[in-house]
């Protein structure tokens, strides 16, 4: 099997051969997150692997590598039995079928949604799904972008006995700044020229609201939730006042008052309302 080591008119075609089990003739979704990083020494040694100058990391004493990987059986079942969904395509390698040196090793697709599932092991500390979505952004955007998928599901079991799921829905702007990242790292591996970091900030990961939340125990929100039941009915007649206290300030009036309230008119018409006193409130001229 071959691959056209090339992303279109930008670069000359050059053949390669393409062995399924070299992730040096391709970008994955795990190189995406050092491509889109900001460590420089990484991104150099990632160019140094694609040149073949030298061989690829070990991971076999790295134990948080190594967790994710016996546990990603235990992940996809789990969020199987607890979603109802099925996972198909596990350890598929698939290809963009336009920029051939851009491919995807999954961990799976649900088989409901087209979604890309990815399984991931994080430790406790000082984890937040905000946190999390952001460090994996770069890999779930890639695969999604390779295999066309409108959204990715993020399937996280904790060091602390704690299983995540977040979803990611494609970002056209991400995928945008990714591509052009990629492609001009792709590059610089056929040239033979040192990359540089791309330098660029992404936008922030939006998540879908899944969780529901009891409060119960948040004095704070105790206190904010009893003003607001207090002050529901209140307010409500108040916006209905300001209504129609703007629909009797005369068309032609830059200033109004009378008991107790001012309304003053902007330069672009827009009214506001101030309380006054109103041994203090005299008419111009006065």
């Amino acid at each position: 099997m071959t691959l056209i080591a090339t992303d279109g008119a930008e670069a000359p075609h050059r053949i390669v051969k393409f062995d399924p089990i070299d992730r040096r003739a391709f970008i994955g979704g795990s190189d995406a997150r050092i491509i889109m990083g900001n460590d420089q020494d990484d991104l150099t040694r990632l160019w140094r692997e694609k040149r073949g100058e030298i061989a690829p990391q070990d991971f076999a004493h790295n134990l948080i590598v190594q967790l994710g990987s016996v546990t990603e059986d235990l992940n996809r079942s789990w969020y199987q039995r607890a979603s109802g969904v099925t996972i198909t395509d596990i350890q598929k390698r698939i290809r963009h079928p336009v920029h051939s040196w851009m491919a995807a090793t999954l961990d799976g697709i649900v088989a409901e949604t087209g979604a890309v599932f990815e399984a991931k092991f994080m430790l406790p500390w000082a984890f937040t799904e905000e946190a999390a979505a952001d460090k994996h952004m770069a890999q779930l955007q890639h695969n999604m972008w390779v295999i066309a998928a409108r959204s990715a599901v993020l399937s996280i079991i904790t060091g602390g006995g704690k299983w995540v799921e977040l979803t990611v829905h494609a970002d056209p702007l991400y995928q945008h700044l990714l591509l052009t990242a990629e492609k001009k790292f792709w590059r610089s591996v056929q040239s033979g020229e040192p990359p540089l970091l791309f330098g660029i900030e992404t936008p922030r990961p939006r998540l879908a609201a899944v969780k529901v939340v009891d409060m119960t125990a948040s004095n704070l929100w105790a206190e904010c939730a009893a003003t607001y039941l207090r002050t529901r009915d209140a307010h409500g007649e108040h916006e209905l006042a300001k209504t129609e206290l703007k629909k009797l300030l005369p068309e032609d009036a830059k200033e109004a008052f009378g008991h107790g309230v001012r309304a003053k008119r902007s330069k672009a018409g827009a009214i506001s309302f101030d309380p006054v006193e109103m041994e203090r409130v005299h008419a111009p001229g006065q």
